[in-house]
This record gives C-alpha cells, structure tokens and sequence, in this order.
C-alpha cells in the first residue's frame, strides 16, 4: 500500500466555514420545478402543492441557499408571468430549453418553499432581452417596505411580508453565444454595472454577482473577467464560475482529478481580480460566486434538447450518477473548501432531476442519488474554520492534467465545539493510500465517525428500484494519541470526524 501524510495546525487558517458554500441551483429546466419540487397531484404534497418528500430530502442534503430562476431560462424570463392568480398566468415558449413555461410556480411560490426549507434565495435578473428597469421592478416587488405600487402589487398577490433578497445575479452567462441576449464582455460590464448601481439606490446592501465565464475553456475566458471588472468592479461584490466536469472517452483517470481544474480556475480568477482591483487602487477583494459545478454528461441523450414539439416539463438532464461520479462531487467540495478565502458562494446545479442528487418519479417516489452523500455529509460536518493543509502524497499521470497528487485533503475545525472534520479523496483508479494525519497541535484527539465511498463498484448507481445501491460505509480509521490513519482504496472519498480528548 502507498503511503500520504498531512499535518493539521488549528493556527493555519484559510478562512471560516462559509455556509452559502452549500447552495444549489433550482431551474425552470426539465423537471426541477414541476414534478420535482413542485407537484400538486402528488399523494405527498402539501397545501401549496409541494412535495413533502423531497422537502425531507433537501433538509436532510443540507443546502443553504438556492439560486432562481436560471439559468438560461432566466434570459427569457418575464418575472410578471410568474405573479398573481395562477389561473391568469400565460403559458410561454421557453427558448432556452424548448419546452412550455406554464408559469404555475413563480416568485412567490418560490420564496415560499425557500422558506419552508430553512434556505437563502439567491435571485437571478434577466440582462439577456430584458434590462435595468425590470432588475429594479423585479428588486422593488420582492423587497419593497412602502407603499409602492410593486410592494402593494406584492401584497395583493398574498406576499405580505418583504421577501428579502440580498443576494442578486446579474444575469446567466452573457459571455455565451447559446445566451438568448449574448453580449460581449464590454457591453456586458457596462449593463452590469449601470444594472448594479441602479439597485444599489434601492438597498446599498445587496450583495450582487456578476457573470464570469460559462467555463474555463471559453475562447475569451480571462479577458472577459478582466474586462467585466474593469467596468464593473466599484459597483459587485462577486463574480461567478460555471464548471461541469465528466468521464470522457473512458478517461476515468483525468476525471477523478478533476478538482485540478477547478483549482485552476479559481486561483485563475481571483489574480485577475487582485490585478483589476491593484490597477484600480481599490480596496475590496472580489469574491468568486461559483453558482454552477457539477458532473454533467453533456453528450449524453438524456442532455438533448427537444427540436420540434414544446413539451412540459420533459425528461432533460436526467443523468444517473455512479459511485465515481460521487467521488469526483467529494473531491469538487475539497477544492471549494481549501479556496474558502476566495469562494464565498456556490450552487450545485441543480437540485432534483436535473443532473441533481435527488430524483423523483411523478407521482411517484424520491431517492438519494449517488452524489447526494458527499454533499450531505460535507454540509453537515465542515464547520468552524477551514485549515491549510499540504499533503505530501504519492503521483499518478493523466492524460488531461500530467502528474497529479493521488491524495487531495481538506480539513476543518470547530474551536468552541472541539471537533474537526477531514475530507479526503483518493485521486488514483488503481492504487490503496495509507493517509496519515498528524494532529499533534490539537492534542490527544478521538475518533467520532468515519464514511467512505467509491473504492469498489465504481459504475454503480441508485435508481427507484435501488435506491441505497450507493451508500456511505464505515472507513477504516486508526487513531493514535495524535495520529490518525485511514486506508483509501483506489478511487475513493472519505468524511472522518474527531475531537480532542
């Protein structure tokens, strides 16, 4: 068996635990909304026609902010359609995803499920074929206190109280050519500024993100940050990251390391915002929203859009995600952990259906996918501080990234609870790791638990018929006065939680 090592330091710390990491993505896409989190005929629906089964699920998978309506949808979207008596709203052609929009779910029946989950919305504003003006409509009627006519339009539609919102898009991948709205990089920073100045004269308050790259292999990946901040930089607090990531051509060695990319683009952008903010003389940093990552099979048939009829709520984007692709969403949260400095927010897109952990059959039941228990298990232990963490690991080479790290590691800890949580990857298909962890600054420590998943029936999967095929396991830990060991089988994750004694 290969051998890593780490050392934890309570004293190195990256930054806190920033909970708006743990946020997802609901979109009108496929099934997200109607027949996922939103089906009124259900046998578990609720009076508002929300499925109490996936509620128990989205609490139980333990996301902290939600980001809505899109998306791509979001740059054809007229918020309006979505207000008022349901039986009055207009069915649209979505364009985006060619489906039938029939506007039964909304703002309000929105924020209404986002609070009965316990989950922060985050609002995206459509800069795609429309503008500042509806961004301000849209603000007013959701955050209003007064006496407006699109507060009291609010009331009227049964939102009594504000909703709220503080964190805004400033539109969905504008540096896109798919984008309904395109725009260039210049024309973009100075409709996202003006956008972001105007609602900032409704609430200075706001934390607003504008878009970065749809992916780090965008032609003008680079240029459009820099010059997006440029224009834009005085008036956002974030700007956001799109990745999505799969096993190509049987390539499974370069999709487990992954996170390598991820790294990558982080790091890539946050010196592109250090040198727009020195060019500047500014005295803010600009945090990184990445509020879209995930395994996506985009060649898949389940990804193709429909070409001729305008079905709703069609099957699209439904991939069954395997063992592996849990273990690669394990390692993706390592790097959004260790970049907790820089990444204040992130979505998992999206939430049910959608190339989501959760899935559900209309009518029917729900189930975890695969993916669903890293993300539960990171959510509900990382707490406290994020800690710095060098692992000096074994090699292995692929084809997409050369010589990586087998082992990936992240670790936090909770001062005033006395508790830690280690979150490890085994980046390597064929080789065990014996990962060694000296805990020596934190004293005698002992081991509360410890899950595993992947090492072995990497290609399985949960479906209806089987829906615990993929669960955590119990890892194999040894804890030592200071030291703790844990065995990582080839391609393998592992949450291990511990405290001091």
């Amino acid at each position: 068996m290969l051998r890593a090592s780490m050392t934890l330091d309570p004293a190195a710390v990256v930054a806190p635990v920033r909970r708006r990491t743990f946020g997802s993505f609901v979109e009108h896409l496929g099934r997200c909304v109607y027949t996922g989190i939103y089906e009124p005929d259900h046998p578990k629906a609720d009076d508002q026609g929300f499925r109490t089964d996936v509620a128990e699920l989205v609490r139980e998978l333990g996301v902290s902010t939600i980001r809505y309506p899109g998306g791509n949808f979001v740059s054809g979207y007229r918020w309006e359609d979505g207000v008022g008596p349901v039986e009055s709203r207009p069915r649209r052609l979505d364009l985006a995803w060619h489906s039938l929009e029939t506007n039964e779910f909304g703002t309000n029946e929105f924020m209404a499920w986002a609070r009965a989950q316990g989950v922060e919305p985050m609002m995206a504003v459509n800069l795609g074929t429309r503008g500042i003006q509806e961004a301000l409509d849209l603000l007013e009627y959701c955050n209003a206190r007064g006496s407006s006519a699109l507060a009291n339009l609010r009331r009227s539609h049964g939102a009594v109280e504000p909703h709220a919102v503080t964190m805004w898009c400033l539109g969905n991948e504008m540096d896109g050519p798919w984008q309904l709205g395109h725009k260039t990089a210049t024309e973009y920073g100075r409709l996202a500024a003006e956008t972001a100045r105007a609602m900032r004269m409704i609430d200075p308050d706001l934390v607003l993100v504008a878009c970065g790259s749809s992916g780090s292999g965008m032609p003008t990946f680079g240029e459009w940050e820099r010059t997006v901040l440029d224009l834009a930089y005085n008036e956002i607090d974030m700007i956001s990251a799109h990745a999505y990531y799969e096993e190509k051509d049987g390539d499974r060695t370069s999709f487990l390391a992954s996170a390598v990319d991820m790294d990558r683009f982080i790091d890539t952008v946050a010196g592109i915002a250090d040198g727009v903010k020195e060019a500047k003389g500014g005295t803010k940093d600009i945090a990184i929203s990445f509020d879209e990552w995930n395994v996506w099979y985009i060649t898949r048939p389940e990804s193709e859009v429909p070409k001729s009829e305008w079905p709703r709520a069609p099957r699209l984007l439904e991939d069954v995600h395997s063992a592996t692709d849990a273990v690669v969403v394990g390692s993706l949260l390592i790097s959004l952990l260790r970049h907790s400095d820089r990444v204040h927010a992130a979505s998992l897109a999206q939430l049910v259906n959608v190339i989501a952990p959760i899935m559900t059959e209309p009518g029917g039941d729900a189930w975890r996918q695969a993916t669903f228990h890293p993300f539960a298990l990171t959510s509900r232990h990382a707490r406290g501080d994020v800690l710095r963490a060098t692992v000096d690991s074994p090699r292995h080479e692929t084809a997409r990234f050369g010589g990586v790290a087998s082992v990936d590691a992240v670790a936090t800890w909770d001062a005033e609870a006395a508790e830690g949580a280690l979150f490890a990857v085994n980046r390597d298909p064929s080789e065990s790791i014996e990962l060694t962890v000296d805990a020596s600054a934190l004293g005698r420590i002992a081991l509360l638990d410890g899950n595993l998943l992947g090492g072995v029936d990497l290609d399985s999967r949960n479906t209806a018929a089987e829906p615990d095929r993929v669960v955590p396991r119990p890892a194999e830990v040894r804890v030592g006065g200071s030291r703790v060991t844990i065995a990582l089988p080839p391609a393998s994750w592992a949450m291990i939680r511990f405290t001091r004694e």
